[in-house]
């Protein structure tokens, strides 16, 4: 076995890291912008929203395309787009409930750290039907600053009653790889739809390639040794 880590909790984006949702916002937000006549750089300009907070898209779609986009309109077209989408289900990504079994088995306290809303996290966390493991759940609504700023990871940290030092976070993209990092915690990189960068790979204690590599990694450094309850 690897040097053990001491950590008291994990932490754990959902979109793209728990929930295979981020194609799902991907595709829906390149066909609204197409479907309006948005669609010339739409692609480039959806990867570089990928871990950001809603609010904060909206700000790069409207810096790009003036104060004439048609944001209300725009929204309306990627929600029908998502929900369409969601019909078929919402679909967790490989290797979820095997980590969350583990987790739990080893009396390990987890939270989730997102930036979608407390309504948008509370409805996907049911329907992917993990909602009831999770006591706790940070979400945009409660802070004053999203990813990659790192106020969600402190406060997810404080809400366990333990340090950002000695927790695990779990992330996708590289802004909330940023977000981790910053709050001090081991940061490990699942990446879902954008690579990272050479910047965040240096942040992070492991690239992997699916939760089921994480559990194996948690597993070496003696992270799932199981806790008195």
């Amino acid at each position: 076995m690897s040097e053990p880590w001491t950590v008291d909790a994990v932490l754990l984006d959902m979109d793209g890291t728990l929930l295979d949702t981020e194609k799902v916002y991907f595709d829906s937000l390149v066909a609204a912008l197409t479907a309006f006549d948005y669609g010339e750089d739409a692609v480039a300009l959806c990867h570089s929203m990928i871990g950001l907070p809603g609010p904060v898209c909206e700000t790069m779609l409207l810096d790009r395309h003036g104060p004439t986009f048609p944001m209300a309109e725009i929204n309306q077209a990627f929600i029908l787009n998502r929900d369409r989408m969601f019909e078929a289900g919402l679909p967790l990504k490989i290797g979820t409930l095997a980590l969350l079994d583990a987790l739990a088995a080893a009396n390990c306290p987890m939270a989730i750290a997102t930036s979608s809303s407390r309504r948008t996290a509370e409805r996907h966390l049911t329907l992917a039907g993990i909602r009831e493991r999770f006591d706790t759940v940070l979400t945009l609504d409660d802070v004053t600053h999203g990813k990659p700023n790192p106020e969600l990871y402190l406060k997810a940290a404080a809400r366990l009653g333990v340090t950002p030092q000695a927790c695990v976070a779990v992330e996708d993209s590289n802004h909330g790889a940023a977000a981790a990092h910053a709050a001090g915690a081991i940061t490990l990189m699942v990446p879902d739809m954008a690579p990272p960068t050479d910047e965040t790979r240096a942040k992070c204690a492991a690239v992997l390639p699916d939760l089921n590599a994480v559990l194996a990694l948690l597993r070496g450094r003696g992270v799932l040794t199981r806790r008195s309850s």
